[in-house]
């Protein structure tokens, strides 16, 4: 079995992968709060991450997180030469550019989504915006109320890919008098509740209204395939990898 170690375990998503791991082997949490183990799995400060790494004997690092944690286990990963599969989201410039050197030197697997219904919306989005050039675009996503980063990564990755087709500029909601541009794209994020997250978007144009979307039911949807990304990711060569790679595989 895959021997795991989960950054934010303390989480939600952290519980979630615990849970959802029935074909590999949690070994060992990171978090930063005082708890000594989750659902019988010992916890870790992140700064002695690279020590429990060897300790532990992990295979693979699942990481759902904060940006600044995330990052700490990187350069713990590779100091122990472990694969890092993050999950995180709202990493500013620089993270992001530390987390492409952490993987030069070992293989590390960056998503915003570990849904396979996702990876598939995103490329229904690509054929729709391409074919259905003129038509205005406006892209939603809610959450529940914990989630600080707004957009989403989810609803950034979507919006990427959406400018990889068309030249619009994201207007992040509106008020006052606004007329529409003809080169923009609203975005919306609502966050109330316990939702796991929801994505649509909406072309419209021509009398007619294409809507595509997502819902996450469970967020061990996201666990299950982080876990399948961890399993997939053991033994490939140091590189940046994505959810799409392993879905494809």
């Amino acid at each position: 079995m895959t021997r795991v170690a989960v950054n934010g375990v303390t989480g939600q998503m952290g519980g979630a992968v615990i849970e959802a791991a029935t074909d590999s082997e949690v070994v060992v949490g990171f978090a930063t709060s005082e708890t000594s183990a989750v659902d019988g799995v010992p916890v870790v400060h992140p700064a002695d991450a690279a020590e429990a790494l060897r300790e532990y004997d992990v295979d693979v690092v699942v990481d759902f997180a904060v940006p600044e944690g995330a990052l700490i286990v990187a350069e713990a990963c590779v100091d122990a030469g472990v694969p890092m599969v993050v999950g995180t989201t709202g990493f500013d410039e620089d993270g992001l550019a530390r987390l492409q050197d952490a993987s030069e030197e070992i293989p590390l697997l960056k998503a915003t989504n570990f849904s396979q219904g996702i990876q598939v919306l995103q490329r229904l989005v690509s054929e729709a915006v391409g074919t259905l050039d003129d038509y205005d675009l406006e892209l939603m996503e809610t959450h529940h109320n914990r989630k600080v980063d707004a957009p989403s990564g989810t609803a950034n990755s979507i919006l990427d890919v959406i400018q990889e087709e068309r030249d619009v500029e994201p207007v992040y909601g509106r008020e006052g008098h606004t007329p529409r541009k003809d080169d923009e794209i609203g975005v919306l994020a609502r966050r109330a509740g316990d939702i796991r997250g929801e994505h649509e978007l909406v072309l419209a144009g021509n009398d007619e209204v294409l809507s595509l979307s997502h819902r996450a039911e469970d967020r061990g949807v996201f666990a299950a395939g982080a876990l399948d990304a961890a399993t997939w990711l053991v033994g490939h060569d140091a590189g940046w990898y994505e959810f799409g790679d392993v879905v494809d595989a």
